[in-house]
């Protein structure tokens, strides 16, 4: 199982690290970092654009300048993201064999799969006695 690790720095601060990699997170207000709700939809628009970028590559369509622009909304009860839409843009125009294609390769990142049948989530609270990694 992969591990990723969240610390506390200051008020509304964490720092969140995997696989070595630091990941600033904080909660609107001082407008430092990203927030995790920002962080998880920016997860599906990068997921997007991975996918997006293999498809044309694997035909050998041009791929430099492919962007995804990403807008979403909150819904309440409970708070979560409610809506995004993702809009791909192709350096190239494309045919509509290769649109349908980068649609449907798109449409199967990990990350929106995961979205559509969410993971088993456990939560468990330990006292500061044991190491991390030893819960």
């Amino acid at each position: 199982m992969a591990i990723i690790c969240v610390t506390h720095l200051h008020r509304d601060r964490f720092l969140a690290s995997t696989r070595g990699h630091p990941v600033l997170v904080d909660q609107p207000g001082e407008d430092i970092a990203p927030s995790p709700v920002e962080l998880c939809v920016v997860a599906l628009a990068t997921c997007a654009a991975h996918y997006a970028v293999g498809y044309l590559r694997e035909r050998g369509e041009p791929e430099c300048g492919v962007t995804v622009e990403c807008r979403w909304s909150m819904r309440p009860d409970p708070p979560r993201v409610g809506r995004v839409r993702l809009a791909v843009r192709t350096p190239q125009p494309l045919s509509d064999e290769h649109r349908a294609g980068l649609l449907t390769a798109v449409d199967r990142c990990t990350v929106h799969n995961t979205l559509r049948m969410p993971p088993d989530i456990e939560v468990q609270v330990t006292d500061g006695a044991a190491p991390v990694g030893q819960r």
